[in-house]
């Protein structure tokens, strides 16, 4: 058995890591929200893309979709998924664009990846420039108040004669604007076991702060952390969605 980090780039076992995640329900919800409370246009931005998954799904469904992600190796993925989408190589917190656009999305916690509420703040700031009056933008959060340092989420898949297994939780200490996401892979073949960790940095932010960094742009919407139905967030719930029409 061998341990070591991962450290920057995941972008060979990002969509392994990621299987469990129903896309298609997620970028269905979006369309949703978007027609409910963001009008009809159909320019759409994905931050964090990844390897483009949302992207692709916002494609398919009729809008003109593109990307953006720190990281080249997973933007020349998410290329390769979806040759006709444009992306580019930026950081969110301080993204510039050419044109406005209809929606912007940012799944699967990666709004945390800001890493400071400084940066938070200019993201959201940057998000608002981008957007056109009455766009939409969506993300889900997680409130770091309600943040169980013992709870993981795990999941195994196969490839080849590999067996892959995935482990990641959120640990807060309890006090400041810092959050982990830390990260376990195993690779096991029969003849051999490698595991490898990694930890990343994130911004910590009750919902109430969120709130007070969003409502100075947006009319705030916050949803139940529920793909399928469109309920209001039940105010005890660590996990939600947040619906922000630009003002």
């Amino acid at each position: 058995m061998s341990s070591n980090a991962i450290y920057t780039d995941l972008s060979g076992f990002y969509d392994l890591m990621c299987a469990d995640i129903d896309y298609s329900a997620q970028s269905y919800c979006v369309q949703r929200l978007h027609q409910l409370l963001g009008g009809n246009g159909k320019r759409h931005l994905d931050l964090a893309c990844g390897t483009g998954p949302h992207v692709r799904h916002l494609l398919d469904a009729g809008y003109e979709s593109s990307g953006l992600d720190i990281n080249q190796p997973m933007l020349d993925r998410a290329l390769i998924r979806c040759p006709e989408a444009d992306f580019s190589l930026q950081d969110m917190c301080h993204f510039t664009v050419n044109q406005q656009f209809d929606l912007i999305t940012c799944f699967l916690y990666s709004i945390h990846y800001s890493a400071e509420l400084i940066r938070l703040q200019a993201c959201i700031a940057s998000v608002h420039r981008a957007l056109v009056t009455g766009g939409l933008f969506c993300f889900n959060a997680i409130d770091k108040h309600q943040i169980d340092n013992g709870s993981y989420v795990s999941h195994t898949t196969t490839q080849a004669d590999t067996l892959l297994s995935f482990s990641s939780c959120w640990h807060y200490l309890g006090d400041g604007e810092q959050q982990s996401l830390k990260l376990r892979i195993e690779k096991k073949t029969a003849a051999e076991r490698h595991v490898w960790h990694d930890q990343h940095s994130m911004v910590a932010v009750s919902f109430s702060q969120l709130l007070a960094l969003l409502e100075p742009y947006f009319e705030v919407h916050v949803l139940g952390h529920d793909y399928e139905i469109i309920t209001p967030w039940d105010k005890t719930s660590g996990n939600a969605i947040f619906a922000c029409v630009k003002i």
